[in-house]
């Protein structure tokens, strides 16, 4: 009896954790830049980066389709499947259709679709918690009980050190970013219980910001000790080992992870982001 952890490519990497193993499969977002469509697979970020800043036009993504999805489910197991924010993606969508589509063929298959209402570093832990279940050998309704459990206390907050990105996206105005840019706003974003983005604080300077998210963490109710943080980072290495370490000395997590942006996260963290999630 197979069971499988299948992901969508909102979730991120890290050399200490191998997530992208024999157990997880991965089935890849497509980032379309001018004329050009990209498989979110293994991708040179940093090429991703030079392409994105030297493009004009709207940077767009497509999710998955079912047929992605639909082709990994197991058929003598347990299917587990999560996916970013449906607020943010057909992803959840499009692995909705997948399971219907499955369910018709194979009455009484097993699989469970996860919306993590997050993505990046969020995305990856619940990912994560899952594989730990799964090892553990809960069975499938309390894995899935334990995992919606995870997801709906799990909180998710990004800086941005670019906003070209999402103006390109359509996700705020020119306007509104040159203003930032002139008077040197740091936006600090985060989720707002459903998957969806809100503006958490606006924060003058790019040292300011990164101490308040440091504040802003300190402020939720959290049971640190029993509790793992997530960093990813988009071509910000430093600064996300910088940031691991002062929240590690303010506070007794459990443990802080760093993962690296896949080209998915890269597209809307932009050049220097970093989104944590816990």
């Amino acid at each position: 009896m197979e069971n499988k952890v299948i992901v969508d490519s909102s979730i991120d990497f890290s050399d200490d954790i191998k997530l992208m193993s024999e157990e997880v499969d991965r089935v890849p977002f497509k980032i379309l830049i001018d004329n050009d469509e990209i498989a979110d697979v293994n991708l040179n970020t940093e090429e991703l980066i030079s392409k994105m800043k030297s493009s004009k036009k709207h940077i767009k993504t497509a999710c998955p389709s079912p047929d992605e999805y639909m082709r990994l489910f197991s058929k003598d197991g347990a299917s587990f499947v999560v996916t970013i924010s449906s607020a943010l993606s057909g992803s959840f969508n499009s692995a909705m259709l997948a399971k219907n589509m499955f369910l018709e063929k194979i009455p009484g298959g097993l699989v469970h679709i996860f919306d993590t209402k997050s993505a990046a570093s969020g995305s990856t832990l619940v990912a994560l918690k899952i594989k730990q279940l799964v090892e553990e050998n809960l069975n499938f309704n309390e894995i899935i009980e334990t995992t919606n459990k995870y997801i709906s206390k799990l909180k998710t907050l990004f800086i941005l050190d670019s906003l070209d990105n999402l103006v390109k996206n359509g996700r705020i105005s020119g306007v509104k970013a040159k203003v930032a840019s002139l008077l040197h706003i740091v936006p600090i974003m985060g989720d707002n219980g459903n998957g969806e983005i809100e503006l958490v604080e606006q924060v003058r300077g790019n040292k300011k910001a990164f101490n308040r998210l440091i504040e802003i963490i300190g402020e939720f109710n959290i049971d640190f000790e029993n509790t793992i943080l997530g960093i990813t980072h988009s071509n910000a290495k430093e600064k996300a080992e910088n940031l691991k370490k002062e929240l590690l000395i303010r506070y007794k997590f459990k443990d802080v992870l760093i993962f690296k942006a896949g080209g998915l996260s890269t597209v809307y963290a932009d050049d220097g982001g970093i989104v944590v999630a816990f």
